[in-house]
């Protein structure tokens, strides 16, 4: 699998009742959990005092990324994403595929 960095950007649409808002938000974390269980979801961060993400997401490739993993998400309507394809570093000292 690919990996790729993925900032993401909620943004709860004006007018939308709170137990919708709650909806979504608990299912987001059910998805986010089977996601991280099957390693599309490898790691996410939430940047300190923002309400955005980046994370690091797996993939076959990038329309798979975008229809079967973030296209699951429950709160992805809502979603702004900035995907950025991710390769290894030569000098990535956590590097596992062996080359140099």
């Amino acid at each position: 699998m690919r990996e790729f960095l993925v900032e993401i950007t909620t943004t709860v649409p004006e007018g939308t009742a709170q137990d919708e808002v709650d909806r979504r938000r608990t299912a987001e974390a059910v998805r986010a959990s089977e996601l991280a269980a099957t390693g599309q979801l490898a790691r996410l961060w939430r940047p300190v005092g923002e309400l955005r993400s980046i994370g690091v997401w797996r993939a076959a490739d990038e329309e798979e990324l975008h229809e079967k993993v973030l296209g699951t998400l429950p709160l992805r309507p809502w979603m702004r994403l900035t995907v950025t394809p991710l390769e290894s570093h030569p000098n990535d000292p956590g590097r596992v595929d062996g080359a140099r």
